[in-house]
């Protein structure tokens, strides 16, 4: 559908890329990847046609629509959401008033038998067999699914666009090259505004789309899941792997290592012919040969190898002075802004040396109820802090808060103390800060850098609790690996903020999800969350598909046939007894379960995370009776249900 064909793409500091070619096929779903400068969002924009290239051609199938999701969105403001997704599809809004025009013609007109009125008549044919092709029926409908996937509520559809926050706008930028479902979607970081749950959709989306796709994100589950192919940007070059970002790390380093190897030869052969031609040069008889050793030498492609930093430690931050077994206690805590209220009655005790993922879409409290426990807003109800608690709380703007003008060493230099102190170069040159780079000034690095920079400043300081907002933003995948690795190992307690799948797998060892207000702690990973959320949202859209074919299959009010009412027969009316019987005694058990789910919660609650017998046995005993409590639920459930259809 796109073929590139010699392209190069020249700035004042050089090529970005120089006669490089690509082919996107329907069916292709690319993970551009490679450095941070090396021209993957302006290859976005050369294929988008919205940058012209230096030099080479874009060839778009004729016919083949361009979706292009940039980092820095333009988008109207004084329109609601639905509407501006709408009007964005200009082919069925132009088709739709033509058809009404010539709908309106054909029932105004008198002339039935002249050859004006059957062109008409074939227009409307044409125009709703267009219709059809386009799915244009099903139009708002996919607006609806859409907004909906990407986290918006039925009540946000006809706000007005200004009234979100710019992470909001542009999902909503988003939906609309997803509803009009374009040939070749090239998309730039479409996870940095959205929650773990929209993610998720999206993912699923895009596993399903028919089209081309090209794709630049740091989100390494993301990557493997969506993409067939990997693109990495290079010497100025593509290189082309069939397969997803992972395997491509694991083909790239044995590409490296040959690639190392042809250089260490090529090298030793262009030495010796500098040698040769150094020797022969002076002499008169043997000028022509060295003449020719030089023009050989010119033509010689010299392998330039691109290797990809891996981190080259193991970090572990020690504490000199650990926490009590009780870290955080809070108790009835509410938030409310005016009449709306965050949450109500939170109850929930956090202990020593837990790794908590704190979860629920956006919106839902995240953030504000970080700000209660770090006590930088106003709330209701207590939190507590256990002995010796030392908080340190990193923000979404936390990167922003360094010191401009110290440089990388000196920003750690300043707050490191102790044993600590003889470590900062190594651990600095593991957050990629080695050599020339530690000498830098803040304010000349990236966000990215000053992000792993703000985080390094964290891990030094002497914190027991820690508290971290989102703090894979800006970094890439390496930057998330290396992070990953230090929390993993830190001694204290974490409470954690992220979107990142990857990053929180093996990394939480509890969830809290906040819900309707509520905090619901589950005692699994980020895998087997989202998994349950998938059958929870998949149970509810099956329950929503039979509501609207039972509305369909009810007859409207006017339609309906007054009959005579149905007497029971003796044996259903014993069943209907049976059934209410059944349903009391499974509500007892519910209730008798709930109490005691909510006694296991707190015990496990109070029981420090670690891998002793104790723990997996009370871990094991909340399980069963988690399960248990599901299955009742179910029974009770069917029962309900059965005795509703014996009354209908």
């Amino acid at each position: 559908m796109v073929r590139i064909g010699a392209l190069s793409y020249h700035l004042p500091q050089g090529f970005l890329y120089k006669d490089i070619s690509l082919f996107i096929d329907r069916g292709d779903k690319i993970g551009l990847t490679g450095k941070n400068g090396v021209g993957k969002s302006t290859l976005l924009g050369i294929i988008s046609g919205q940058i012209k290239p230096t030099e080479g051609t874009v060839v778009v199938e004729k016919g083949a629509s361009i979706g292009y999701l940039t980092q820095d969105i333009e988008i109207r403001k004084d329109i609601s959401v639905r509407e501006y997704i709408k009007r964005s599809n200009q082919e069925i809004q132009s088709l739709n008033e033509r058809l009404n025009f010539v709908n309106n013609e054909l029932t105004t007109r008198t002339d039935y038998e002249s050859d004006e009125y059957m062109s008409l008549i074939n227009e409307v044919t044409e125009i709703n067999d267009r219709l059809v092709v386009l799915d244009a029926h099903s139009f708002e409908e996919r607006i609806e699914l859409v907004l909906k996937g990407l986290g918006f509520n039925q009540g946000e559809f006809d706000l007005e666009i200004g009234s979100f926050s710019g992470g909001w706008q542009m999902r909503v930028e988003l939906a609309k090259l997803l509803v009009n479902n374009p040939e070749v979607l090239l998309i730039d970081e479409p996870t940095n505004h959205l929650d773990i749950v929209s993610i998720q959709w999206l993912e699923n989306y895009l596993i399903n789309f028919k089209g081309g796709l090209v794709l630049i994100s740091h989100d390494r589950r993301f990557l493997d899941n969506v993409t067939n192919r990997t693109v990495e940007i290079a010497n100025q070059r593509l290189y082309d792997y069939s397969c997803n970002y992972s395997k491509y790390l694991v083909l790239h380093e044995e590409e490296m290592e040959r690639a190392i190897a042809a250089k260490k030869n090529q090298d030793r052969e262009i030495k010796r012919t500098e040698d040769l031609i150094n020797k022969y040069r002076a002499k008169a008889n043997k000028a022509a040969f060295a003449q020719s050793l030089i023009k050989k030498l010119d033509k010689v492609e010299r392998i330039e190898i691109d290797t990809i930093a891996r981190k080259a430690f193991h970090l572990r931050f020690s504490l000199e002075n650990p926490s009590g077994k009780r870290v955080l206690d809070l108790a009835g805590l509410k938030k409310s802004f005016g009449e709306k209220t965050i949450f109500n009655g939170l109850e929930v005790v956090l202990a020593r040396g837990e790794k908590i993922a704190l979860l629920g879409p956006n919106g839902v409290g995240k953030s504000t109820l970080i700000k209660c426990i770090t006590r930088q807003t106003e709330y209701d109800g207590q939190i507590e802090y256990g002995h010796n608690v030392r908080v340190g709380y990193f923000a979404q703007d936390a990167a922003e808060q360094l010191d401009p003008e110290k440089t990388v060493f000196k920003t750690i230099d300043d707050i490191a103390v102790g044993e600590k102190r003889k470590d900062i170069r190594s651990i600095l040159g593991a957050f990629l800060f080695s050599g020339e780079d530690s000498e830098k000034q803040v304010k000349v690095l990236s966000g990215g850098e000053r992000t792993r920079l703000a985080i390094c400043k964290l891990l030094f300081e002497d914190f027991n609790f820690l508290i971290m907002d989102e703090p894979t933003n800006h970094l890439d995948i390496q930057s998330k690996e290396i992070l990953k690795d230090a929390l993993g190992n830190y001694e204290g307690t974490l409470l954690l903020v992220s979107h990142d799948r990857e990053f929180l797998d093996g990394l939480s060892n509890k969830i809290w999800e906040i819900r309707e207000g509520r905090i619901r702690t589950h005692y699994f990973g980020v895998n087997e969350f989202l998994k349950r959320l998938d059958e929870e949202g998949n149970a509810q859209s099956m329950q929503s598909e039979h509501a609207k074919k039972k509305a369909k299959t009810t007859p409207k009010l006017e339609e309906v046939v007054v009959e005579e009412e149905k007497v029971l027969s003796r044996e259903e009316q014993l069943h209907l007894k049976r059934l209410d019987s059944k349903i009391k005694k499974w509500e007892r058990r519910i209730e008798e379960l709930e109490v005691e789910l909510k006694e296991k919660t707190v015990i496990l609650d109070e029981t420090p995370y670690n891998e002793s017998e104790e723990y997996k046995s009370l871990l094991a005993g909340f399980n069963a009776t988690q399960k248990e409590l599901e299955e009742a639920m179910a029974t009770w459930e069917n029962a309900e249900l059965e005795k509703a259809e014996l009354e209908d």
